[in-house]
């Protein structure tokens, strides 16, 4: 399983604690590969991007106006976190029922 975010965010954190066995990315430092950020995009669609983010705060209008695809690359902090990656089934965010399907407390 891995679980991509990053280092400084509480929920990430706080998903990890819960997930010991996973393999942490941090988004700001390794990336996200293209072929996962493509796949969950494909599953969650905008919803995928983080529009509250400092990072999203800090875009020009003209950036916020590109294909958010395309901006999720460009900015992988964009993207809502964590993005957990549990043998190609894809969960994002540390809601109730992420942890469920996870079966984590």
């Amino acid at each position: 399983m891995r679980l991509y975010g990053l280092k400084t965010c509480d929920t990430c954190r706080k998903a990890l604690k819960s997930l010991p066995d996973a393999q942490f990315v941090d988004v700001r430092n390794d990336g996200v590969p293209e072929p996962v950020l493509s796949q969950a995009f494909a599953q969650f669609g905008e919803a995928l991007l983080n529009t509250r983010s400092t990072t999203w705060r800090g875009l020009h209008e003209k950036e916020r106006a590109c294909p958010p695809l395309e901006l999720l690359k460009e900015h992988p902090t964009l993207m809502k976190r964590p993005l957990i990656d549990k043998e190609g089934t894809f969960l994002l965010g540390w809601t109730p029922e992420t942890r469920s399907k996870l079966g984590v407390a």
